[in-house]
């Protein structure tokens, strides 16, 4: 399927291309530092409001179709995305500046996560069904037939992601999830991709023609920050799914928490992700160099996609011992040979320079190492920096905590146990948590390591590193305020799909007016909760 150049500056309200009647912007190619001949326009309020309502027509429709059809649906997407080839791969290398093998690589998580929910709409048994049957001669009082299962929010807005111009974008988890869950959904696109957006947009659009989903099930809108705010305060949009900076998500989560009827905002905003390395961790064992090689994965996780990852491991605690010397220098070493690379668009990069320059002259924070390769602006490159500082200067400057986006990361060094807990103390919620340790290092300690990880983070690792999220049932990917605006829930993996239903439950109904997933016969064939008893069978 090719794009045509019209339809490569649509947006799509429904079904229908069309040209938005707000400003016009340009595309910005970071890799060569200049905009693009194309040209994008924003939709107005107005067309905004055509797109919700169209959504709220197509929500009464969606809920009826058996789940095997909204499965056919994303596996279509998945096609449909497969289908534009090199096309598609090509515009978000030119919008990102990530290279070609990041890309591929990125689409093939899209389409996977994209199957995955597909495949988890036929097993069914996510709807969690629970039925207690009539007890009609119970003493004291009958108890009425009760039925509870899981039904969808009602239309989503969704907003793209920068640093992720498929997986977390247009046809994204969000997307993937408020879809599987049975929401129409409304993608605000992110202006750092508008091609890549509207090209992914139009699969989903293709997809959905094909399958006979109905119109208004998915639109693709791309809008200023007034027209943003306006759809998350629309009074017919039930929830929100974000990926972004801090001033970003609360900005959303106010207007959400002021409207009438308030609704959830799932906002992924904020990290910097702890790695703590106790003396163990880095301790040779069998003739091994495992100091070397925990140095040396620390630094290419730090480097990995010019550190523009909301797992990147921002911040690491190293408790100080006969081996800190030599992990600092390994780290150094492999910081110094690291190549600069291109930002995703020039703000960011604008941003993590300021920030790298903001806590570099700050007193005693120190420059471990940079890239000996100066870093050109004229590409947007990013050059990668660690440095260091003691645990009692963290302590007095909250500074020193925040996040700076991009391909940099400040140890900090502990000289007792006490010090290094009060640093994790410290720390706002974070996505991930990662600890070196040996297992007898960690039961002898005085500090539970692993249950104050687990305060702080919504994943902990051991002995890994945190760039790299697995989209799998098991994964969680959130976590405490600002990680996430919900720790409760996950953006990534099969659990994402929670975040856009709620329970009901369905008291003394004839059967033949029960949900499908509620009924005696269990014609879905999905396992249910009858009576405290898990079973396939009929009730």
């Amino acid at each position: 399927m090719q794009a045509t150049q019209a339809q490569l500056n649509m947006n799509f309200i429904g079904h229908e291309a069309v040209l938005g009647e707000g400003d016009s912007f340009q595309a910005f190619a970071p890799a060569s530092h200049a905009y693009l001949s194309d040209e994008f326009t924003n939709v107005t309020v107005e067309q905004a409001d055509q797109a919700v309502g169209k959504a709220v027509a197509a929500f009464a429709a969606y809920g009826k179709l058996h789940p095997g059809q909204r499965a056919d649906f994303l596996d279509a997407i998945a096609a449909e995305i497969e289908a534009l080839g090199d096309e598609l791969i090509e515009r978000a290398v030119l919008e990102s500046g990530l290279p070609t093998g990041r890309i591929t690589g990125e689409r093939g998580r899209t389409t996977g996560q994209l199957r995955m929910f597909a495949s988890l709409l036929r097993e069914g048994s996510w709807v969690d069904a629970r039925i207690n049957p009539a007890l009609p001669d119970r003493q004291p009082l009958p108890r009425p037939d009760l039925r509870r299962m899981l039904v969808p929010l009602g239309p989503v807005v969704v907003f793209g992601a920068s640093n992720f111009p498929l997986a977390f974008s247009v046809a994204g988890g969000d997307t993937a999830s408020a879809l599987a869950a049975g929401c129409p959904v409304i993608v605000k696109a992110h202006p750092s991709h508008p091609g890549t957006s509207s090209l992914a947009g139009q699969a989903i659009i293709e997809a959905a023609r094909k399958t006979g989903m109905p119109d208004g099930i998915f639109s693709l809108l791309h809008a200023d920050n007034e027209v943003a705010q306006a759809l998350v305060a629309h009074p017919d949009v039930k929830a929100v799914g974000f990926t972004g900076s801090r001033r970003g998500g609360l900005a959303l989560l106010k207007v959400a928490q002021e409207r009438p009827e308030p609704i959830p905002v799932y906002a992924e905003m904020s990290a910097v992700n702890p790695v703590v390395i106790l003396p163990g961790g880095i301790s040779d064992q069998a003739g091994t160099s495992v100091c070397e090689k925990v140095a040396a994965g620390l630094a290419a996780s730090v480097t990995l996609g010019v550190g523009q990852f909301c797992t990147n491991p921002g911040l690491v605690f190293l408790l100080d011992s006969p081996l800190t010397e030599s992990f600092l220098e390994t780290v150094a070493e492999k910081i110094r040979a690291s190549a600069p690379a291109t930002m995703l668009n020039a703000g960011i990069h604008s941003a993590y320079k300021k920030g790298v320059q903001q806590i570099r002259v700050l007193p005693g924070v120190h420059v471990l190492a940079e890239a000996e390769t100066e870093a050109d602006d004229e590409r947007t490159e990013g050059r990668s920096a660690v440095l260091t500082t003691t645990a009692p200067l963290f302590l007095s400057n909250t500074d020193l905590s925040q996040e700076i986006f991009g391909p940099s990361s400040l140890v900090v060094i502990c000289q007792t146990e006490a010090e290094l807990a009060d640093c994790l103390q410290s720390l706002e919620g974070q996505l991930t948590a990662t600890l070196f340790a040996t297992p007898d290092e960690l039961r002898q300690s005085s500090v539970d390591w692993v249950t104050l990880l687990q305060t702080k983070a919504g994943r902990v690792l051991f002995g890994g590193y945190p760039t790299g999220v697995e989209v799998c049932e098991a994964m969680t990917h959130g976590g405490p305020f600002p990680a996430t605006s919900d720790s409760r829930t996950t953006s990534v993996g099969s659990g994402a799909i929670l975040r856009f239903v709620r329970p009901v439950t369905y008291q003394s109904f004839p059967d033949a007016l029960l949900p499908l997933a509620l009924q005696n016969a269990n014609p879905l064939g999905i396992w249910r909760n009858v009576d405290g008893n898990l079973t396939k069978e009929s009730c």
